[in-house]
């Protein structure tokens, strides 16, 4: 493999020697050519390893007959036990990358909350300098014969109409952003799968549906409750003191 190419400072067409001990407990060695050097993203398969032909090797080893490992294809069914033989689905192999993935996701939805804080604080602030700038405007409204809770309505839906208009910018300006970045995907930096991570060179984002249509549903009702606050707080004001500006 490519790692252990580096290490050993190897390339194709070098000679070395291996030393290896049979399964008797003899060692021996031998000089071996480099025909290939392939690369892998998975560092266990590439750590201090050489393939050799299965014949050849069962020969040095003094196994005939024998193997440590059988791959077989992702579409064969496991239907039976093979005795001498212990069976290891997908989910086994994969056990330490889906616990580093539920790691990322605690790690993730932790930056999503502060994010979504961040936003929920600007549209409040939003909405409180734009309502309390038109506080004249509500106490007309109110005097006027509107009730509080319409003009509570109002504002709130002038909030919701916003937030259609934000997605709606933001599925314009975004959607072509996020395709393109699927198209090209985002390449890791040199040396990353050398830490022991396995993990492609280039890695392809995936936004779903869920995904778009939760965080939409989700900042939409957050515009809804930011717009409702300060609404219902100044509503609650006199209609004269409103109408003369006075900030309570």
């Amino acid at each position: 493999g490519r790692r252990v190419a580096e290490n050993c400072k190897l390339k194709e067409g070098d000679v070395t020697t291996i030393r290896w001990r049979d399964v008797n407990g003899t060692f021996d060695a031998a000089e071996v050519k480099i025909v290939k050097v392939f690369n892998c993203n998975v560092p266990n398969v590439d750590a201090g390893q050489m393939y050799i032909h299965i014949k050849k090797l069962r020969e040095m080893m003094q196994a005939p007959d024998e193997a440590t490992m059988f791959i077989i294809s992702e579409d064969f069914e496991m239907n039976e036990t093979v005795s001498g033989w212990e069976y290891k689905d997908f989910d086994f192999l994969m056990t330490e990358m889906n616990e580093m993935m539920k790691m990322k996701k605690v790690g993730g939805s932790f930056l999503y909350v502060i994010l979504m804080l961040l936003a929920m604080l600007a549209i409040f602030d939003t909405q409180v300098l734009s309502i309390f700038r038109r506080q004249k405007e509500i106490g007309t409204y109110i005097a006027m014969g509107m009730t509080r809770r319409q003009v509570v309505s109002l504002f709130t839906v002038e909030g919701a109409m916003h937030a259609i208009l934000a997605v709606i910018f933001i599925a314009i300006v975004g959607t072509p952003l996020l395709l393109w970045l699927m198209s090209i995907g985002m390449t890791m930096p040199a040396g990353s799968d050398d830490m022991g991570i396995t993990i492609a060179e280039t890695i392809y984002p995936v936004y779903g549906a869920g995904l778009i249509i939760g965080t939409s549903l989700l900042v939409f009702v957050i515009t809804l409750i930011v717009s409702y606050l300060p609404a219902r707080k100044i509503s609650k004001m006199k209609p004269t003191d409103a109408i003369k500006g006075k900030i309570q």
